[in-house]
């Protein structure tokens, strides 16, 4: 009988150990470049690890399907969730469901309300966005200084108002201008919202141009924006000799756009290292491990003269 016992004991032992870890994961966005290269980093290290299951699902761009989402991962007993918040301006709810049901909490990409007053078991896994807007500003500020210009007038493409980083890339270029980091004068002629879009980047761009104003540059918040402005310039018969354009994520379609002489600045900002970083940190916390409450991936300045050294990394 004993022996029985301490057999079926051990089974239990083995059979507990081997228990899988489970992960719910909150996406956004599925249709979106960069989201999905930042996907496919929580899946891709999910993949290569013994006893870890995530499951992943797309908001769709819906505050409230997220957070219904968030509801049925605490309901089916998820050890962690993982949320790439649709607005951050919704995340106090989001960590307000989960605290209440004691599970751990990583919201990567998307920086949430209240970050530093975020409890002991939550996290946010992104790069700092006060130096992507900054090292992408400073380089048009360069490359403008370079083509002979003292002074140059600029369009500013925003993404979605409601999105922490789109608030602080706009607010880079404000500062660098401030602060005297310019080795030129820039004057904004206007600055819009094409929320990440290309589709819509285009359009804003198009009705840009048919005001005649004349430009130099186009800073914009994101690589999607950036593209869909190139190809309302290009449409529109403009020489992309003469204007710089500027975006952020350095995705495989931006330097793809910078490698035909399009895009002239983007920032890399590491994707699939913040996916497997936020499920890194996801695990941790469910195993009551400490983690900062920000873990920060560092930007990158692409240019073409080190293209070469990203076209293999997203």
């Amino acid at each position: 009988m004993k022996k029985t016992i301490i057999a079926a004991g051990l089974v239990s032992l083995l059979s507990s150990t081997a228990m899988a870890e489970n992960v719910g994961v909150s996406m956004a966005l599925f249709d979106d470049n960069f989201l999905t290269v930042l996907r496919n980093g929580i899946q891709d290290l999910a993949d290569g690890m013994d006893n870890v299951d995530v499951q992943i699902e797309d908001a769709q761009n819906d505050v409230a399907k997220q957070l219904d989402q968030i509801n049925n991962f605490v309901a089916s007993g998820v050890d962690a969730i993982i949320v790439n918040p649709v607005d951050t301006s919704a995340t106090e709810a989001m960590t307000q469901a989960a605290t209440s049901a004691g599970v751990p909490l990583v919201f990567v990409n998307r920086q949430p309300i209240n970050v530093d007053m975020l409890p002991d078991n939550q996290a946010f896994v992104a790069s700092n966005e006060v130096d992507s807007g900054t090292l992408e500003t400073i380089e048009v500020c360069d490359l403008l200084k370079a083509a002979g210009k003292d002074e140059a007038n600029i369009y500013v493409m925003m993404g979605e108002l409601s999105n922490q980083a789109a608030v602080q890339r706009t607010a880079d270029i404000h500062d660098v201008m401030a602060a005297g980091k310019c080795a030129v004068t820039l004057n904004i002629i206007d600055e819009q919202t094409a929320n990440w879009s290309r589709d819509e980047a285009q359009d804003l761009m198009t009705n840009w141009l048919s005001t005649g104003e004349a430009f130099d540059a186009v800073i914009s918040n994101n690589d999607e924006m950036a593209i869909g402005a190139i190809q309302a310039m290009k449409a529109g018969g403009i020489d992309m000799d003469v204007v710089i354009v500027a975006g952020i994520d350095a995705t495989q379609d931006a330097l793809q756009a910078m490698q035909a002489g399009d895009l002239d600045v983007t920032v890399f900002q590491n994707a699939a290292a913040q996916g497997s970083g936020a499920l890194d940190a996801a695990l941790k916390l469910a195993r009551g491990e400490d983690v900062e409450r920000k873990v920060y991936v560092p930007f990158e300045l692409v240019t073409p003269d080190n293209i070469g050294d990203y076209m293999s990394q997203n």
